[in-house]
């Protein structure tokens, strides 16, 4: 079932000039001292495994001596500009500890790890290849979620925060069934939720993988959010299932335990707040989401005859006519947030009237 989800390698798409100004205003822009290309220039590597000594299809990788002193100086000014003002001060209290390169998937990121030689406070970011569809993912995310996310980006790089977490494939083999009942039912209805969230912005490829699931002590309980780490397929695929986590077979776990655990009532409420808290976030985001999607209106983010088959098939769900007359992608996202958006205000019309 898998292989049918995702038909193909998904291209990189580059960043229009309209999409570059936007970032410019927003702040997203930068110029890196180091690129990806730069990265790519390593010497030699060494498998990374994992304390259960497994391949985790990551490799450190090394650089020769001047290319090392170079990239280490260059990947502090990045990690400065990323989570500062980019002021030199801190340099001499930085380490770069580690610099991983992922041979798996479609992005091929390199992850570094920067420690704080003073405490030994460590963190993560991730250099890769500038994608428009990825830029757009990450935006709609950033505005549409619960959570900001913090990138940079050029016309050939993209530079990513850490997203901490438990990966959602390592909390499904490990953690999920020694979770309380209690917590079995709370995870689930993130999991309605986040399914719910991922449909309506089509953010595609939510396998186990591609999201971590955040644990969080409050009071006498833990609580669980998902939280979605990739955004290579913003809006690229034609089939509806490829925006729905549920549909892919590493998740099935997650979906027993909603089975399990909610009533078909409960997870059509969780639906309707999810997609009430989205309407909600949109109208607060303003003019940024709004300029953001008539720029995506005119781009190019994926082949034709995807369109065309994922207009179809969520004007077939929906009977909304304005995805039948979606001319690409970013007229499909339009309609997808004016549905929410109209579905929203005629609930709240229809409360008014009750009260």
């Amino acid at each position: 079932m898998e292989e049918k989800l995702i038909s193909q390698k998904k291209p990189f798409y580059p960043i229009s000039s309209a999409l570059n100004r936007y970032l410019k205003q927003y702040n997203r822009w930068v110029f890196t001292p180091v690129f990806y290309e730069d990265l790519l220039r390593f010497s030699g590597s060494v498998v990374v495994y994992d304390a259960q000594d497994k391949d985790t299809l990551w490799v450190r990788v090394y650089y020769s001596d001047s290319e090392r002193r170079d990239i280490d100086s260059n990947l502090k000014k990045v990690y400065a500009l990323l989570h500062s003002d980019g002021n030199e001060s801190s340099y001499p209290y930085l380490s770069v500890d580690a610099i991983d390169y992922c041979t798996f998937g479609n992005s091929k990121p390199f992850r570094v790890k920067i420690r704080n030689i003073l405490n030994d406070n460590f963190t993560y970011f991730y250099v890769k290849r500038t994608d428009a569809s990825r830029v757009y993912g990450l935006e709609f995310e950033h505005m549409l979620s619960p959570y900001n996310l913090n990138f940079l980006v050029n016309d050939t790089t993209l530079i990513e925060e850490h997203i901490a977490g438990i990966p959602g494939d390592e909390f499904i083999a490990h953690h999920l069934a020694q979770c309380s009942p209690s917590e079995q039912a709370q995870i689930a209805k993130e999991y309605v939720k986040f399914n719910e969230r991922c449909m309506i912005r089509l953010l595609g490829d939510m396998r186990a993988y591609n999201y971590v699931i955040i644990p969080t002590h409050d009071f006498d309980q833990v609580v669980y959010k998902i939280r979605a780490i990739d955004f290579d397929q913003q809006s690229f695929e034609g089939k509806l299932m490829v925006y729905r986590p549920q549909f892919f077979k590493e998740n099935f776990p997650m979906v027993s335990v909603v089975k399990d655990k909610l009533k078909q009532d409960s997870i059509e409420q969780y639906k309707i707040e999810e997609r009430s808290i989205l309407a909600k976030r949109i109208i607060s985001s303003g003019n940024r989401l709004k300029n953001l999607v008539t720029i995506m209106q005119e781009d190019k983010l994926s082949h034709p005859e995807n369109h065309d088959k994922l207009s179809s098939e969520i004007y077939k769900f929906t009977k909304d006519e304005a995805f039948q007359k979606s001319r690409n992608m970013g007229d499909v996202m339009r309609a997808s947030f004016d549905y929410v958006l109209r579905h929203y205000e005629n609930q709240n019309m229809a409360n008014l009237i009750r009260s």
